[in-house]
């Protein structure tokens, strides 16, 4: 009997027993733990083998000029924003693409990730630009408010919550989420208060900064799956975050005084005022660099994790008037949509739009200011014709209408306010 146990051989590799560290039994064969360590080395390779296919066929490699163009058709100027995020999002899709190739682990080539951060007036489609490129896109995307972020443990969202928005837009794939773009929307909100010491601890500002810095960079974060708070006996996702793209977006209001500072101590001497005068005042937010981030209130070390700084241009009435019918969600389409839905044909003259354009620049609001403007020209219009006209009735939208309407809600404000 013990001659027989001797005996025993590895089915798989041929080696006896006293040869191998453990030798499994099974129905009708041994495996020893050599053939084991084999066998899982071949399982991992042909399922990574597996994944890379599956992800090549979710990703198309759009090239920036396809990306630029489709964001050209919903979105009105700002060419070098969308150039560069154009840029951006196709360099994420090579490197995930890369990142499975054999040959860059054989160079032994890592290619870092490049976050992006959009600064520009209100108005001026920092989010129209990341929900356009959301409807292109085949890997997870979300767009998340940086000002409910505080630290843990005080009232507000934890920044782990960032992932959790990534991991439901994933439908709780951990890896599509691991490859997904994170827009933080409202950066400049969780600016530091103050560079004084203070008793008080600044848990939704300087505090969210750091962190955000681990995440942005890229590291595993345990997150709850269904948001909230953390506790011990909770199930958590672990989320790797090298491979999210993010990008951040914030108006930085009063942030050209700082540019206008660092522009004027740079001119001295005889050229100074020469040099000043080179500068456009009108537009500051273009000549905008790392130090008036950290003028503004950002720690350098969130800045240094989000390499890539652009700018957005100020809407002039040109772009305005284009954003109120050139795009394929323009405006003045939608509301006629609108209205076409009740037997309604809307006919918004070229007098009456001019009008609002002159409004919008009044308010100083941007593009967003322009939709306020009509819905408070048509309200009227919206509320009494619905039902009361014959199908193929005509609404004539001229200056007088128009500023009819302004006016009339001019007055409605100033009573409540008297």
């Amino acid at each position: 009997m013990s001659s027989k146990k001797e005996s025993l051989s590895c089915s798989f590799c041929g080696r006896e027993k006293k040869d191998t560290n453990v030798l499994i039994a099974g129905i009708n064969g041994h495996i020893c733990d050599h053939c084991i360590r084999q066998a899982y080395g071949i399982v991992v390779e042909e399922m990574n083998t597996k994944e890379h296919k599956e992800l090549s066929q979710s990703l198309r490699l759009v090239k920036p000029k396809e990306i630029k163009k489709f964001l050209d058709e919903y979105v009105i100027g700002q060419d070098e924003a969308k150039r560069i995020l154009s840029v951006a999002v196709y360099n994420h899709y090579k490197r995930l693409n890369a990142i499975q190739k054999a040959e860059v682990k054989e160079a032994e080539v890592e290619i870092d990730k490049s976050n992006i951060m959009l600064v520009g007036e209100t108005g001026t489609g920092k989010t129209l630009l990341a929900r356009t490129i959301a409807k292109m896109l085949n890997v997870p995307f979300t767009i998340v408010d940086a000002t409910v972020l505080t630290e843990a443990g005080y009232v507000g969202e934890d920044v782990e919550s960032i992932l959790t928005r990534l991991l439901q837009a994933a439908n709780y794939d951990q890896k599509a989420a691991e490859r997904g773009i994170i827009f933080i929307d409202e950066v400049d909100k969780i600016a530091r208060k103050s560079d004084n010491p203070s008793i008080t601890r600044d848990v939704s500002g300087e505090g969210v900064q750091q962190a955000l810095l681990k995440l942005l960079e890229g590291t595993k974060v345990n997150v709850p799956p269904q948001g909230g708070r953390k506790h011990p006996d909770q199930k958590f996702i672990e989320v790797d975050t090298r491979n999210i793209l993010f990008i951040a977006g914030g108006a930085f209001d009063g942030i050209s005084r700082n540019i206008a500072n660092r522009l004027n101590t740079k001119a001295v001497g005889f050229h100074s005022s020469k040099d000043r005068e080179s500068f456009d005042e009108m537009n500051m937010l273009q000549y905008v660099a790392p130090q008036d981030l950290k003028s503004f209130g950002l720690i350098p070390e969130l800045i240094g994790r989000i390499p890539v700084i652009t700018h957005l241009n100020p809407l002039t009435r040109e772009v305005l008037r284009e954003i109120l019918t050139e795009p394929k969600n323009a405006i003045i389409k939608q509301y006629t949509q609108l209205l076409k839905m009740d037997g309604v044909e809307l006919d918004f003259r070229a007098e009456a739009i001019e009008y609002v354009v002159d409004k919008a620049m009044e308010f100083k609001l941007g593009a967003r200011g322009l939709r306020s403007i009509i819905e408070s020209i048509l309200t009227d219009a919206m509320f009494e014709l619905p039902g009361e006209v014959d199908e193929g009735y005509t609404l004539i939208v001229d200056e007088d209408y128009a500023a009819e309407r302004i006016n009339k809600m001019s007055m409605k404000a100033l009573k409540a306010v008297s």
